[in-house]
């Protein structure tokens, strides 16, 4: 007669589980990178997933720097309005914000790089020479959206 299991034994999962999941999750990671490569060919297992840890991190969905959804609102008008958003106003700050942000902070606060939608560094620095020209901003203009831009951000946003 079989002891019965303890509750951390039922917890526990067994090696046929583990391997089964593992199985199946190398196949949907291959599947999914073999499906995004293309009718052009077909990749092997191994460069499918190789294909898939070498890709660049996506831009992050929002990035509203401390905003309410309020106030996101209030910038995505401001941004509808002067510089080219045609994007749901959600109150939440994606790319396409960041985009029509970008083409405002190179127009007038110097932003030099690329038009993505990725509020990095530089886009930070031009963000805040814009809060310390007009919204009380006196920190540096280091890249870093610490608390001063963010607060400086929230009047700008009001």
């Amino acid at each position: 007669m079989q002891t019965p299991q303890t509750k951390e034994e039922r917890m526990r999962p067994n090696a046929l589980g583990r391997t089964i999941a593992g199985v199946i999750a190398v196949a949907g990671i291959a599947a999914g990178s073999v499906a995004t490569a293309g009718t052009s060919f077909a990749a092997t297992t191994g460069t499918a997933q190789t294909a898939a840890a070498a890709q660049p991190a996506a831009v992050a969905a929002t990035q509203n720097f401390g905003l309410t959804s309020a106030e996101a609102k209030n910038v995505q008008n401001f941004l509808a309005d002067y510089w080219g958003y045609t994007g749901a106003i959600d109150g939440q700050l994606g790319t396409n914000s960041w985009k029509a942000f970008q083409r405002c902070l190179a127009t007038y606060w110097g932003y030099t790089g690329d038009i993505d939608g990725d509020p990095g560094p530089n886009t930070i620095k031009a963000l805040q020479r814009l809060l310390k020209d007009d919204y009380g901003y006196t920190g540096a203009i280091d890249g870093i959206a610490g608390a001063g831009t963010r607060a400086a951000f929230k009047r700008f946003a009001a």
